[in-house]
């Protein structure tokens, strides 16, 4: 079944085209992650969803039923903003209620949530009592609560510190998934969305421009672009000779090699591995990043080109010292 189903969604203001004939399926009981930079369509693409929008051209479908032209509040649909939204003269459990009818509020379903997103015991507290990752969860409970077919969670963890803001991405995940939720989660944190979704939509300039799993999205970008947004990579020209393709990091492997000679190469700093045993290219150190698990170090090549490569963080290393380089892995192409 799919819980939400856009269609040719096109919407402007002015002469400003903030989505262009977008279509995706989400499908029921998944995390779908629309992924963008600012300015590319994503919060339009949300509030058209939710009903606060309405589309120039284009339709929106809920658990197969058509609402572009149904109200925002007829919609079911629940969203858990940026800030949470708590309402501050309610406590916790009350805040949690606020959307539910009487009978259901008298049973288990309140206590069922708050358990869910880890906040057990805590229906008798106040929102000004509870830290901003706890107001968070109780945002993230109230959308549960009423089980709507589609929650809409609008880039929900940017306020908060890295630490936190990985712990409440994991346990939110799993309070999702514990319930059978569907989720559209807007968000220009690429490791947000690839941990978390199981879909990737990424955006840019009001079009989706590849939509699939996380995995595909990473390792098999359809444009230079999409590789250079989701993650890091790293780009180079690259020549078909006899012996294969060659570029400044030596040769590379490649995968289903289109037809033409000369390519844009783009390969993960992951896959620059140094070389044990004096083989690959000769490169010179130049700078290095610590981030404790690994080290992102910048590297000139023989050509005065340069490249990343990220290494795991007990490698030594120096600036200024020389490491050979090899390819580990296929690299992708794309045509010049």
């Amino acid at each position: 079944m799919t819980a939400l189903r856009l269609v040719g969604l096109t919407k402007s203001y002015g002469h400003v085209a903030a989505l262009r004939n977008v279509d995706l399926d989400v499908p029921a009981g998944t995390l779908t992650a629309i992924l963008g930079p600012s300015g590319c369509g994503k919060t339009t693409l949300l509030r058209c969803v939710a009903g606060l929008e309405r589309p120039d051209r284009g339709e929106v479908h809920v658990a197969d039923a058509p609402v572009t032209r149904v109200p925002a509040h007829r919609r079911r649909i629940a969203i858990v903003p940026q800030e949470g939204g708590l309402f501050p003269h309610l406590t916790v459990a009350a805040n949690v209620a606020f959307g539910l009818d009487r009978a259901t509020r008298s049973g288990d379903r309140v206590d069922e949530v708050l358990a869910l997103v880890g906040l057990a015991n805590h229906g008798a507290r106040w929102p000004h009592q509870l830290s901003g990752g706890q107001q968070q969860r109780v945002a993230v409970a109230r959308a549960l609560a009423p089980r709507p077919p589609l929650i809409l969670l609008d880039e929900p963890f940017s306020a908060l510190d890295a630490t936190l803001r990985a712990d409440l991405r994991r346990d939110v995940r799993q309070a999702l998934l514990a319930d059978g939720a569907t989720a559209l989660l807007v968000t220009h944190d690429q490791d947000e969305a690839l941990s978390m979704a199981d879909l990737v939509a990424v955006m840019r300039d009001g079009s989706v421009v590849q939509a699939g799993p996380p995995t595909d999205i990473y390792r098999s970008p359809l444009t230079p672009w999409v590789a250079s947004f989701v993650g890091d990579a790293v780009s180079l020209s690259a020549e078909r000779t006899p012996e294969g393709f060659t570029t400044p990091l030596g040769k590379v492997a490649v995968a289903d090699p289109p037809a033409g000679d000369r390519f844009t190469v783009l390969v993960r700093p992951e896959q620059i591995r140094f070389s044990p045993n004096g083989h690959g290219i000769t490169a010179t150190i130049l700078d290095i990043e610590y981030h404790g698990h690994d080290l992102l170090v910048s590297l000139q090549l023989p050509d005065t080109s340069t490249v990343v490569a990220r290494v795991p963080g007990t490698t030594a290393v120096e600036r200024g010292g020389t490491v050979r380089l090899v390819v580990d892995g296929a690299a992708l192409l794309h045509t010049t």
